[in-house]
């Protein structure tokens, strides 16, 4: 491993997971339960059909391969808290500027995934019997799952930078620690 540079097969594996949350997500978009208005003439009921329920286990796997990514990025950095100290400097700073923004936009993306995921199945498994004349078959809101996947992509960016980062300030520290092998501060007496 070079000075500075981290691990290959962790930016490889953070990059795939987040990749395949991505397509997950515009999968689950793509789709989105439909429902269309049924009447039943024998019991005089009107009840909402929802087609298939796939965008709600598309929107779910995205959510546990975006987890999975993260998971795995802040167990190899210990969640910066709890490894190394980072070297005071650029590196350190850029480290926490993007260690703060991947977690804010990891928040968002799970809570868009999740979201959806819920709201569609909630439209396609649990819609009853209504006794009414005029309404409409509610379904999940188009662009939910889109935001979620814009906000993995920036997820993904963010935690490669802050990877690299990472690891240049803990190179960093290492290497000012190799370097002090003797004292700089001359300890003779004044006659």
């Amino acid at each position: 491993m070079g000075e500075g540079k981290g691990s290959t097969l962790v930016h490889l594996l953070v990059v795939v997971l987040s990749l395949v949350a991505f397509g997950f997500a515009i999968a689950a978009e793509r789709r989105r339960s439909v429902g269309e208005i049924f009447r039943d003439d024998q019991t005089n009921a009107t009840y909402c059909v929802y087609n298939s329920d796939v965008a709600t286990g598309y929107g779910v796997g995205g959510f546990l391969f975006l987890l999975s990514g993260e998971s795995l990025l802040m167990g190899v950095t210990k969640c910066m808290c709890f490894g190394r100290p980072l070297a005071p400097g650029g590196n350190r700073a850029w480290t926490i500027i993007y260690f703060v923004s991947s977690w804010a936009t990891f928040l968002i993306a799970e809570a868009c995934l999740i979201a959806g995921a819920t709201k569609n199945a909630y439209h396609t498994k649990y819609r009853g019997m209504i006794y009414a004349q005029n309404f409409s078959c509610d379904a999940l809101r188009k662009g939910v799952f889109i935001a979620g996947a814009v906000f993995v992509v920036a997820t993904m960016v963010l935690n490669v930078y802050y990877y690299m980062y990472f690891t240049k300030a803990t190179a960093t520290q290492a290497a000012q620690k190799a370097k002090r092998t003797s004292s700089n501060i001359g300890m003779a007496g004044y006659a």
